[in-house]
């Protein structure tokens, strides 16, 4: 990107909001005190020798030269300390920014008018349409946490980070007195003081049971207490009353996850450890719901002579009392003629016995559990305690039917030719270590429905899938694991290359002929499940050529389903940065192809996007409602009607975009010596000292032979390091380029404001080129010694981002989105920052020499500190 005229630096920095900037100031200001503090006063200067630097740098008054210059004068030691103190104010800015966030969304709030792309805004849109009880009842949103090594971030980084974030709040609630704001401020800085102090990278690789625990901290925090109150939301909009009467609004969400499921590529995943995820989930999701019933039990004071109980909690009570004569009788000591109260204290014991396999007294099932709930508010609305029949008690409802005993679904995946190996050894008579690890890993699937039931663990992922004979090798084996005792599978293909796109009708169309696919769908009713991959579609096709054939099997997929009565569900396996299929999830949901949605929208929720969007209750309420909102308004018959008539009257526009582009992607990453430049310029090399995840990032050993030798999240991470972000625009300037030879620019711009998915991918593709630095990735390309490569990638971003701001009508990237333009214009001095700190230790890491032991790890930690902060910079990473 060329450099920022000052004029547009000063710009975004006269809109920062007055509490915004505030905040920054604060937090800026305690970080250097502490810094200061630590390193000495001339530690703090050197960090503003650099800051000054880079934004003089941006305003054109000195150079990029003059900048490396300075950074080449420090010994590495002072350079990490330097990093990380970029690092440290890159982690409060984005609180700050937070914090302004949520501000905002609750100022909105307070209006008549409902909050846009709200829960509330998609019901007074479908106000008389016949579709909409129909849209609620069959409405389901089925987000899955994965484990892929995304999260730079240490957990230990991300607390402290959550404590500063609980003091800031103190410090700016209204109404404090001053030495309450006093006691927030020394608290602000004691933590802070512990941010600086607290090592940010990991000295020990995570495990895929540390991967599970550190998601646990989204549903312990957030999710479990938010979910409720989106309910309630929905519920408020469908009609008035809510809370005085039965609910409108049901559960519709249902969380899955893959973490400690995944083992495609990675053998740390294995069949014990599936086992201990699912009993790792089932402990937080049982203490959270014992707690909430307990919480609401000793709340409901409610005597017997104002609030009788039903004829059937009496006998419910009376029955307890028989079978547990001792609980029960110290419950009613302890809240005497309270009969509800004694009830709901009951149930929670009866959840604690759950959890501690105390089966005298612990529920079988969820259902149960809900029997009992159901019965007591049946109770309370009888005698005419609506309030406290719908109140937190339907909470507790709501809760229990979206998390169950197991918290969310736990996905087995793994990859088809690992199935097809099993088999032939199986047949041969000789049985290797990974075939007995599949065996065992269905064995419990098995296990985890008989403790939880089907819900708890039946969906198969099967990477690459090229034919129903890849669906067909999981029921065989799962056959010589447990013979008739074989568990309840859901198959589900996973279609990522451009050819297995192409194919994916014909893969289902072979699926329903096998036996165990029909039965299963005899059993539910024609339910099915295809999952698409994005990251790898865009890492072989280029991010333009994938997004229209995604676009296309969705669309094929939709066609077939609705020929053969199948109820399908596109599972979308979309990654957290633009070159992974990630960008805003509701615009993603209104782009999809006419009818593909139909009130049913699940995708994955990968990496930094998982505390990013569920970190706070506010911002995942705001994330999980627009998310509905738009798979609400996807699934009507108006946009459904627009979007196709979009999409068929750019059909060969379409088709020269995505040809051309392709193309132009292929030309450079299919070239001789590609993936070795590749490994040169980036910090992929290192990327496996960050100790980022349990998964390994490459299929093999050694450096990358071809792209097909690199998992998608170390190629878009790397790439985002370079501050070129590749894999979120190449190729799509080659082929705008083609229609426009034509003379098709009119067209281009008639696209983008008609069809929805080609508004999308231009608009994620503009994100990508405002976060690219045409500068510093000069820089980085450089370090490869192949000008050509370096020259053909610079033109190609020179035509894109030319072509994009032609076709948008824009006169600068992100014109139209000016919180996020003001944002990245503010921090792109200082992930300059950190970038020229990097590009100092790739540099010498990558110049001939020997280095001794003690340099080449001072420079492998600055590398990989800057690494960390440039990440907590661009608010991405894979």
């Amino acid at each position: 990107m060329a450099a920022i005229a000052p004029a547009e630096r000063h710009n975004a920095v006269a809109e920062m909001p007055d509490e915004l900037r505030a905040d920054v100031r604060l937090l800026g200001g305690l970080l250097g005190q502490v810094i200061a503090e630590h390193g000495g006063p001339d530690l703090l200067a050197d960090v503003e020798r650099l800051r000054k630097a880079v934004i003089a740098a941006r305003r054109q008054e000195t150079t990029a030269d003059e900048v490396a210059a300075l950074v080449a004068e420090w010994p590495v030691d002072r350079a990490v300390q330097i990093a990380r103190a970029f690092t440290c104010y890159f982690h409060l800015a984005n609180l700050a920014e937070e914090h302004y966030r949520i501000r905002t969304l609750r100022q909105r709030d307070q209006d008549d008018v409902p909050l846009r792309e709200s829960l509330a805004e998609a019901v007074q849109r479908l106000r008389g349409d016949d579709r909409l009880q129909d849209l609620i009842d069959g409405l389901e949103f089925r987000p899955v946490l994965t484990a892929h090594p995304t999260e730079a971030r240490r957990r230990a980084i991300v607390t402290a980070i959550q404590r500063i974030s609980a003091q800031l709040d103190a410090y700016n609630a209204p109404g404090r007195g001053a030495a309450e704001r006093e006691e927030a401020h020394r608290r602000l800085l004691e933590e802070i003081d512990i941010l600086w102090r607290s090592a940010q990278l990991r000295h020990t690789k995570l495990d895929p049971l540390d991967e599970v625990r550190t998601a646990m901290a989204a549903f312990d925090e957030t999710l479990f207490r938010t979910v409720p109150l989106i309910y309630r939301s929905l519920d408020a909009a469908l009609g008035s009353g809510t809370g005085t009467r039965e609910p409108l609004a049901k559960a519709y969400i249902r969380y899955g996850s893959w973490i400690g499921g995944d083992r495609d590529g990675n053998p740390n995943v294995t069949a014990k450890v599936t086992r201990e995820a699912i009993q790792i989930q089932a402990e937080h999701v049982l203490i959270a719901l014992e707690n909430a019933a307990t919480r609401i039990g000793r709340s409901l004071t409610l005597a017997s002579a104002f609030t009788p109980p039903s004829a059937g909690l009496r006998a419910a009570l009376a029955q307890a009392e028989d079978d547990h004569p001792d609980l029960v009788s110290e419950m009613a000591t302890r809240s005497p003629r309270e009969p509800h109260r004694q009830w709901l204290m009951f149930v929670a014991a009866r959840i604690a016995a759950t959890r501690r396999r105390d089966l005298d007294l612990a529920y079988r099932a969820p259902a149960e559990l809900l029997a009992d709930l159901r019965l007591m508010q049946d109770s309370l609305r009888g005698a005419g305690a609506v309030r406290q029949a719908y109140g937190e008690l339907q909470h507790l409802i709501w809760q229990v039917e979206t998390f169950g005993f197991h918290l969310a679904e736990l996905e087995v995946r793994q990859h088809s030719a690992v199935h097809a190996a099993a088999l032939k050894e199986i047949a041969s008579g000789t049985v290797s270590e990974r075939t007995e690890e599949v065996l065992a890993t269905i064995r419990v699937i098995g296990w985890i429905q008989e403790r939880f039931g089907v819900t708890a663990c039946s969906r198969y992922v099967v990477s690459f899938t090229r034919s129903a004979d890849d669906i067909a090798a999981v029921y065989e084996l799962a056959r010589h694991a447990l013979g008739d005792r074989a568990p309840v599978l859901d198959v589900v293909p996973l279609f990522e290359s451009g050819e297995d796109l192409d194919n994916s009708s014909a893969v289902l169309e072979g699926m329903v002929k096998l036996e165990p696919v029909r039965r299963r769908l005899a059993d539910n009713g024609r339910r099915m499940e295809v999952m698409l991959g994005y990251s790898d579609s865009a890492k072989e096709l280029g991010p333009a050529a994938a997004t229209l054939r995604l676009y296309d099997a969705q669309a094929a997929l939709t066609a077939w389903a609705a020929a053969n009565d199948i109820t399908l569900t596109l599972f979308h396996g979309r990654g957290g940065a633009l070159g992974r299929g990630g960008g805003p999830a509701n615009r993603a949901v209104l782009a999809q192809a006419p009818g593909s949605v139909a009130g049913r929208f699940k995708v994955t929720e990968q990496g930094e996007v998982i505390f990013a969007r569920y970190g706070h209750s506010a911002i995942a309420k705001r994330h999980i409602e627009q998310v509905t909102n738009a798979v609400m308004l996807a699934s009507t018959s108006a946009v459904e009607a627009s979007t196709a008539a979009a999409a068929a009257k750019f059909r060969r526009l379409a088709d020269t975009v995505a040809a051309a582009s392709e193309s132009a992607y292929r030309s450079l990453t299919e070239a001789s010596g590609f993936p070795e430049w590749f490994a040169l310029v980036s910090p992929l090399e290192e990327l496996g000292s960050l100790r980022l995840g349990s998964r390994p990032a490459r299929r093999g050993l050694g450096a990358p032979r071809s792209l097909d030798d690199l998992r998608a999240i170390p190629w878009v991470f790397s790439w985002a390091q370079t501050r070129v972000n590749l894999p979120g625009w190449y190729g799509l300037g080659s082929g705008l380029a083609a229609v426009v030879t034509d003379g098709g620019m009119a067209e281009l711009r008639s696209a983008y404001q008609e069809w929805p998915l080609f508004a999308a991918m231009l608009d994620n593709a503009e994100m990508s080129l405002a976060k690219t630095d045409r500068s510093i990735a000069s820089r980085y390309l450089a370090l490869g010694g192949r000008s050509d490569f370096a020259e053909q990638v610079l033109e190609e971003y020179d035509l894109t981002r030319r072509l994009v701001l032609e076709v948008t009508g824009h006169a600068r990237l992100l014109e139209n989105r000016r919180v996020l333009s003001r944002a990245v214009q503010l921090r792109d001095p200082y992930v300059d920052a950190l970038s020229h700190l990097q590009l100092r230790a790739l540099s010498a890491l990558r110049a001939p020499g020997d280095l001794s032991e003690e340099e080449r790890e001072r420079l492998s930690t600055l590398l990989l500190l800057s690494v960390n902060g440039v990440a907590a910079g661009l608010q991405n990473t894979g």
